[in-house]
């Protein structure tokens, strides 16, 4: 046996998940989720806070997230397991840090997941027939279920071919961009306005940068997938690192397209700000991008619901959650319990209709989450973890949690009330979960004794 062929052995410990994941498939199943739905409604957004220029605070934003995705790549290879964030935390800060990131995660997968669905249900879904949203959600949750507990490289591979639809769609945007501005009707001179009259140059991109980074996040979901990843120390760094680059050249050129082909006041009041390039350009259908937006919106809950029940599922693991949740699929091997456990809510709150009143608390959830992700990395560097694992310097750990320190002040004063109950709720399970954990420690070493 070759030294190489050892250490590749040696970082695939034992696990009872199906290890199915290539490269291709990781990389497809990181841009996937990354070019999520919100792309569709993204740059009107963008260009309501930063003018013309959408382009700037898509290239910081990416920046930004560059910096705590080299935090993840290097945990995930250090730790390939499920759990992701989690994890990271138990063993950087103990359970009590760990349930709560895992908890922010889990809360932020489910209440994103229930707002796919019902963004599925509502007008993309109407261009072709007309049902209840809240039947519509049922259903769609049921069967990304369904989907999820099939198989994790039957899920990315539908992921891959909903991706490329994704980014075709993306793809006809910069083209029809194109031709508006070759047959003079666009303005490139838009591309160059940063800031609006209510605000600055440099607070534009700041809060254009707050809404574009949402548009990054989801490269987060696939450290739960690393205990699925064939050779994750190889896989996983050029995946994430290309999948986010990718990402990052679709959106400047959507950002451009939209912006030069579209005055910024027209852009920025729309909600379809997309459909408004396809109807200023002529000749494709409006139906088609509600279609390309349908299969956009399944496949970001997809994704999302994939890291949720392998989060659920390494908690678990990890004794932050009940065992039960471990449980997996003889065949199949995917993890049914926690696919059941994480879907249910997400109907519930799909079906009470406040999902939107919770959405803008994501972006915060996450950020607490990655605050513990960048200065976990730091904590756990005496720990050597897996042979060769992905290294990243020291100084973009600490400019990540810089950086979210920065975005969250540019959070509202309600969303950080629902954040901060959120979290609360999550400490008060973590100490509960401590405390029943070390009553069971001492019932048995007293019968041991």
């Amino acid at each position: 046996m070759s030294v190489e062929t050892g250490e590749q052995e040696g970082a695939q410990e034992t696990t009872a998940l199906k290890r199915a994941l290539t490269t291709p498939l990781l990389y497809f199943f990181i841009l996937g989720d990354v070019l999520g739905a919100g792309v569709y409604v993204l740059v009107g957004q963008v260009a309501a806070d930063a003018g013309g220029a959408v382009w700037v605070p898509l290239v910081v934003a990416l920046l930004l997230a560059l910096l705590t995705a080299a935090s993840y790549a290097e945990l995930a290879t250090k730790y390939p397991r499920a759990g992701g964030a989690s994890h990271y935390a138990t063993r950087a800060f103990g359970p009590v840090a760990g349930f709560v990131a895992g908890f922010c995660m889990l809360a932020a997968g489910i209440v994103s997941v229930a707002a796919l669905a019902r963004g599925f249900g509502g007008d993309y879904l109407s261009a072709f027939v007309t049902l209840p949203v809240g039947l519509v959600a049922l259903l769609f949750l049921a069967l990304l279920a369904l989907v999820n507990a099939r198989g994790i490289k039957e899920s990315t591979r539908a992921n891959v071919v909903a991706t490329v639809v994704e980014v075709g769609g993306l793809a006809v945007i910069v083209v029809l961009g194109a031709w508006l501005l070759l047959r003079g009707d666009g303005d490139v001179g838009r591309l160059t306005q940063l800031g609006t009259p209510e605000k600055g140059t440099a607070a534009a991109v700041l809060s254009g940068s707050v809404l574009a980074y949402y548009s990054f996040v989801g490269f987060e979901t696939s450290v739960n997938v690393a205990e699925e990843t064939r050779d994750p120390r190889r896989s996983y760094p050029r995946a994430l690192f290309g999948a986010l680059a990718t990402a990052g050249a679709v959106y400047v050129l959507v950002g451009m397209a939209a912006s030069a082909a579209v005055p910024t006041a027209r852009l920025a009041g729309s909600s379809g700000p997309l459909l408004e390039v396809v109807e200023e350009a002529g000749g494709v259908p409006p139906r088609l991008f509600s279609a390309i937006a349908l299969v956009a919106v399944a496949n970001g809950a997809l994704l999302t619901g994939i890291m949720s029940s392998r989060l659920a599922y390494g908690m678990a693991k990890d004794g932050l959650l009940p065992a039960a949740l471990t449980k997996v699929l003889p065949g199949r091997r995917t993890p049914w319990a926690a696919i059941a456990v994480t879907t249910l809510p997400a109907m519930l709150l799909a079906l009470t209709g406040s999902v939107a009143t919770l959405a803008s608390t994501l972006v915060l959830l996450l950020l607490v989450v990655f605050l513990l992700v960048n200065t976990a990395v730091l904590v756990l560097r005496r720990e050597p973890g897996e042979a060769d694992h992905f290294h990243t310097p020291t100084a973009l750990p600490v400019l990540g949690i810089a950086s979210c320190v920065v975005l969250a002040t540019q959070i509202e004063a309600q969303v950080w009330l629902r954040g901060l109950t959120i979290v609360t709720v999550g400490t008060v399970l973590a100490a509960l979960t401590t405390v029943r954990r070390t009553r069971r420690a001492d019932g048995d070493t007293r019968a041991s004794g």
